[in-house]
């Protein structure tokens, strides 16, 4: 048997790799923020085991998940706006689609020099939290805790959707799905984020070879190989159309920038990379930028090739599948592989919200449990979080992913304005090298990204944005809140400041006991080496057991004075906790600390058979008392 006491911690003290943090902080000061208690060292973790962190192909599986599976609906919602204009404006489809990865271009640049900026991540919530301030970084970081939350129940629910497309028997129990296929990639992401990315790798690939395969044979068709897909489907092409104006293209653009949610991931998980990791997180960043726009204007092109026309029921990428390679095998394993990436693009927001959320509580905004990491490199309480708000989420939307997608793209970019604001101030205050030509470059990002955020939140204000705009500032004010109490009970424990000269105090340690056993004895004898004087007390509910108890202790002698506390209701934990707070009142003690001795079980089943004493002890002495309080266990 062996033995451990387990001191109750104080409130609010800091995470157990606080102390070794606050030296590498305060290194990376200039590039990442002053650090604050809390620690910086678990950001990078340059001593982290490198086999369960990402390489560079497995970072496009972990954290790319989210920006491939947009394939399937930006296209398509940039089809629906000009479908307003009728064919005429469908002709625009190319151009808008351009114009979008003239955006993912310039996002891709700048998120590269944010990762080599801020190797610890956050991404936008690093860049403002530098360079534009502490309330416009806060900001950031809400936008993007919606944005990760949304982007796995809108991925769950479309991947759902799919699935029960293709099987309508399915349909009524689209809820269930979605809490099963949530659970499944919450479950895979608890064993690491490099198990999950070797989890995720082959169903990326199998999507990404087949919308390329799409493109490929389609540009070598004269004709639509088949339109069986579309048959029997009614257009939802306006008969009444409407002049491509400018607030038309604005819409299409805005609703066609969804499909660049997810870009911004890699810049906020590079901890997660292997060594060297910011060369691998830029180049992650390179090939998801290159992959998506290729994809998005190959479909762009192939969309006005075979004059495709929406349709209810059916997708435009499956109208494009259908015409590219036919209504056969080929067909049916595009739709198949889309229903996987879709289901399980959640593993973007898996691998960049709980690194954010790291970043968050190493600053003192969020509890420092969100800054712990478990064995496998896995910010485990960021992610069980974030599965529990979005199954709210599946729960509350009834699995129906219309009533989610107009909010998608709002938080995220907010968070590309902000990034690419604060990254411009970041080449004036450092003038690099063609420092000019950054800022420029960023500036023109910030002005697109801008007004992509505007008209998102105009268009759809109705449609659910009004719960985003009050969601970003009450996020604030949480994130503020959290970080005014940090900053009481620093102030209560000094810290920062060099304590007073050591005083001795007198003590006195409390020792709970129902019976004389070696529980009993070892628990007297650790009190002994704890405090000045040591007391044992009992509650007395049973004459009978008491009168026995009495004469063992006078028989045992352990010199140790047992005090017997009356109580006529049969209770435990309250008549120890009022007899505690009757010697606090008497001032004889400087220190009053209460010792419980318990029994812990070697395995899980045998908990069953605790009678809990000592947890109803600790709960009563905690809630009534301010005294110390210490668990020895005594592992069986």
């Amino acid at each position: 048997m062996s033995q451990r006491t387990t001191p109750a911690p104080a409130a609010g003290a800091q995470p157990p790799d606080a102390a070794a943090g606050k030296a590498g902080a305060d290194r990376k000061a200039g590039a990442a923020g002053t650090a604050t208690a809390a620690g910086a060292a678990g950001a990078a973790d340059p001593g982290g085991d490198d086999r369960h962190r990402l390489s560079v192909l497995g970072g496009l599986a972990a954290l790319s998940l989210d920006a491939m599976a947009s394939v399937a609906y930006g296209p398509e919602s940039i089809v629906l706006v000009l479908a307003a204009a009728g064919a005429y404006g469908l002709g625009f489809t190319l151009p808008v689609t351009v114009a979008i990865a003239v955006l993912l271009a310039v996002l891709v640049a700048s998120y590269r020099q944010v990762i080599a900026a801020f190797p610890d991540g956050g991404g936008s919530y690093a860049v403002a939290k530098e360079h534009l301030g502490r309330r416009t970084a806060l900001t950031a970081a809400a936008s993007l805790v919606i944005d990760y939350v949304l982007n796995v129940a809108v991925s769950v629910t479309a991947g759902v959707a799919a699935l029960t497309s293709a099987v309508p028997g399915l349909y009524g129990d689209r809820v269930w799905l979605c809490l099963g296929v949530l659970a499944l990639v919450t479950a895979v992401n608890l064993r690491g984020i490099a198990e999950s990315a070797r989890w995720f790798m082959a169903p990326t690939a199998v999507f990404v070879l087949s919308i390329l395969t799409i493109i490929v044979v389609g540009l070598f068709r004269d004709a639509p190989a088949s339109t069986a897909a579309a048959a029997g489907h009614a257009s939802v092409l306006t008969e009444n159309a409407t002049a491509v104006g400018a607030l038309l293209l604005l819409k299409a653009f805005a609703a066609g920038c969804s499909a660049l949610t997810g870009v911004e991931a890699v810049a906020n998980a590079v901890p997660s990379f292997r060594t060297p990791g910011v060369k691998r997180a830029q180049r992650t960043e390179v090939a998801l930028g290159a992959l998506l726009g290729v994809m998005l204007i190959g479909l762009a092109v192939l969309i006005g090739r075979f004059h495709l026309q929406p349709v209810e029921g059916v997708t435009v990428l499956a109208q494009l599948a259908d015409a590219s390679l036919g209504h056969g095998a080929g067909f049916y394993l595009v739709q198949f592989a889309t229903v996987v990436l879709l289901g399980l693009a959640a593993n973007t927001s898996f691998g960049g919200l709980p690194v954010l959320m790291h970043l968050l509580a190493r600053d003192n905004h969020l509890p420092h449990v969100f800054a712990l990491r478990a064995d496998r490199q896995v910010h485990r309480h960021g992610v069980l979080f974030l599965a529990a708000v979005s199954a709210l989420l599946l729960v509350g939307s009834g699995g129906d992913v219309n009533s989610l997608v107009p909010l998608f793209a709002i938080g995220v970019f907010v968070g590309f304005t902000i990034c690419q604001v604060g990254m411009v101030r970041h080449w004036a205050l450092h003038r690099p090298a063609r420092w000019r030509a950054k800022a420029a470059l960023n500036g023109f990002g910030a002005l697109l990204t801008g007004t992509a955020t505007l008209v998102v939140t105009g268009t759809k204000f109705t449609e659910g944005a009004w719960g985003i705009c009050l969601a970003l500032p009450l996020l604030v004010l949480l994130f503020e809140a959290v970080h005014r109490s940090y900053a009481r009970i620093g102030a209560r424990l000094e810290l920062g400041r060099v304590p007073g000269p050591l005083t001795p105090q007198r003590s006195l340690v409390v020792v709970p006991v129902t019976a004389i056993t070696r529980l009993t004895r070892d628990g007297l004898s650790a009190a002994l080496s704890l405090g000045d004087e040591v007391m044992a007390v009992t509650v007395v509910h049973d004459p009978v057991e008491t009168e026995t108890l009495r004469r063992d202790w006078e028989l045992w002698q352990p010199g140790v004075p047992l005090v017997e506390i009356p109580d006529e209701h049969r209770r435990l934990g309250r008549p120890i906790a009022d007899f505690v707070n009757g010697l606090a009142t008497e001032h004889a003690y400087d220190r009053l600390t209460v010792l419980i001795p318990e029994v812990e079980p070697v395995r899980p089943w045998q908990r069953a058979l605790q009678n809990r004493r000592g947890a109803v002890i600790d709960r009563a002495l905690r809630r009534h008392t301010d005294a110390v309080v210490c668990r020895l266990r005594m592992r069986m």
